[in-house]
């Protein structure tokens, strides 16, 4: 089987709580991630939650997008499953610049290729 898509793991450290925790800046932050990854929003869903964290879904007509947020410990993790068209990585840069993440860890893995390739893993860390 070929390659069906792209799939980035995203861990993301030392992001500023506030930002964790506005689910209004989580929402425009997803849309634009949409945007430059080139993909298509179907559907956006966020939830604040209690006393603290925000969770949030974009359903693409590529895959989709989720974002999950620990302001207690300045982390977020997301994934990102782009098929087909879309530009991933752009997405990626999108989210960690507008969460202002220091540390990031990216894993990717092709999706729907039947050989085991193993996980391309690749850190960043601010200077």
């Amino acid at each position: 089987m070929e390659n069906l898509g792209t799939h980035l793991i995203l861990d993301a450290w030392e992001c500023p709580r506030n930002l964790l925790d506005d689910p209004e800046h989580i929402r425009r932050t997803l849309i634009e991630a949409v945007r430059c990854g080139g993909a298509t929003l179907i559907h956006l869903h966020v939830h604040q939650f209690s006393p603290h964290g925000v969770t949030g879904t974009a359903t693409l007509a590529e895959s989709h997008v989720a974002i999950h947020t620990w302001p207690e410990y300045d982390y977020f993790a997301a994934d990102l499953f782009f098929c087909g068209a879309g530009h991933p990585h752009r997405a990626v840069e999108t989210l960690t610049e507008a969460m202002k993440a220091k540390k990031v860890r990216i894993r990717e893995i092709k999706r729907g290729v039947e050989e085991p390739v193993g996980a391309l893993e690749y850190a960043h860390e601010e200077t």
